[in-house]
């Protein structure tokens, strides 16, 4: 496992510049590309070619011209199955809503993005928020709506140049920003008002898409991500990222000198943000409760997820440095401990909450 500076351990917001030297000193570059070029790579074509549910077909019959509403399904009063026509994917996409107990009342709406699986542990029948955190629970009492994409595995919510051979047709950017957001409001009282947030894939995906469309979005939550694809080899953790579900990244934004990977860089598109509610949160890749703890899932679990919490952290350090830069204000929450996985990002939703509710206007 790859240690971190103890100094960490001790600071909460944001770093002041000298741990931000030693910081970045310590977490070379090198280290991002040896952390995610670790993933397990399936060599099978994703069900549904990258559609959000297996039992779907991966395509419509006939081309499909129009965004709309195909059917819902309430899997409780509160959360609903919503089955979306998309003509961008050529393909019906599942989202699920989590609506609030006043559902007669206009509300702002979240968009909740996932790491890497994005659904896959369930087969593509919900979000892997919903499988692995208490977030239906957390919402229960909050006048917003939540919005949460099943599908996507290693897709970054982007539009990608060409057809991938095992991951299909991805352009959920499309979908996420001009196909859904109307349909959503129309048919669960929104009142126009947005924020996105992210873990991991979905967080660097959110700070992305917020970047690329200010005008949606009032605010941003990334957890453990990595925004910046200004070198060569955090290309590469991103081409890892995407290689972990059997993809290639060539397909999504090109070549590494393809302008496309500038367009698609937050660190990079940071000015987008000023204005904005932003929340960044990461952890060090140390061994934390969830791990030693009574009942803890053990060093051979943090063997796996702290190298890549490290890298997350040197990525959110990086991010750090750019908005200092730019002077545009931002909350940073450096965890003394943590890797990268699920129990933490439900602990770190409760610390986004302040930031992304001032963004929602509730």
């Amino acid at each position: 496992m790859l240690f971190v500076p103890a100094l960490l351990a001790t600071r909460r917001g944001r770093m002041d510049q000298s741990m931000h030297r030693r910081v970045l000193a310590a977490l070379g570059a090198s280290v991002v590309m040896t952390i995610f070029g670790t993933g397990v790579v399936s060599a099978q074509p994703l069900p549904g070619t990258g559609s959000s549910d297996g039992a779907l077909p991966p395509s419509a019959e006939s081309p499909i011209t129009s965004a709309r509403i195909d059917h819902v399904d309430m899997i409780t009063p509160r959360r609903a199955a919503v089955f979306v026509e998309s003509p961008a994917m050529n393909r019906i996409i599942q989202v699920q809503v989590l609506l609030p107990a006043a559902q007669a009342v206009s509300r702002p709406t979240l968009y909740m993005l996932d790491g890497v699986s994005a659904g896959k542990e369930s087969n593509y029948t919900e979000s892997t928020w919903t499988q692995k955190t208490d977030i239906v629970d957390f919402f229960a009492n909050k006048n917003v709506n939540v919005v949460l994409p099943v599908g996507g595995s290693s897709s970054y919510y982007t539009d990608w140049n060409a057809p991938d051979p095992i991951l299909g047709v991805n352009k959920w950017e499309t979908f996420l920003t001009a196909e859904l957001p109307p349909l959503i409001d129309a048919r669960f009282n929104g009142n126009g008002t947005n924020a996105i947030a992210g873990v991991s894939m979905g967080a660097q995906a959110a700070m992305d898409l917020i970047t690329r469309h200010p005008n949606l979005y009032t605010g941003v939550a990334g957890l453990s991500g990595c925004y910046d694809n200004s070198q060569n080899n955090l290309k590469d953790a991103v081409r890892a990222t995407v290689a972990m579900n059997g993809g290639n990244a060539t397909n999504m934004w090109g070549e590494n000198a393809d302008p496309k990977w500038i367009e698609h860089d937050p660190s990079r598109n940071a000015e987008a943000l000023r204005g904005k509610d932003i929340y960044v949160s990461v952890g060090t890749g140390l061994p934390g409760p969830y791990e030693l703890g009574p009942g803890g899932s053990g060093l051979q679990e943090a063997a796996q997820g702290g190298p890549l919490e490290a890298a997350a952290l040197y990525c959110t350090t990086l991010f750090d440095t750019r908005l200092r830069y730019l002077d545009i204000p931002a909350q940073f929450t450096y965890r003394p401990y943590g890797i990268h996985q699920w129990p933490y990002w439900q602990d770190d939703l409760r610390e986004a909450w302040p930031t992304l509710r001032q963004a929602l206007g509730i």
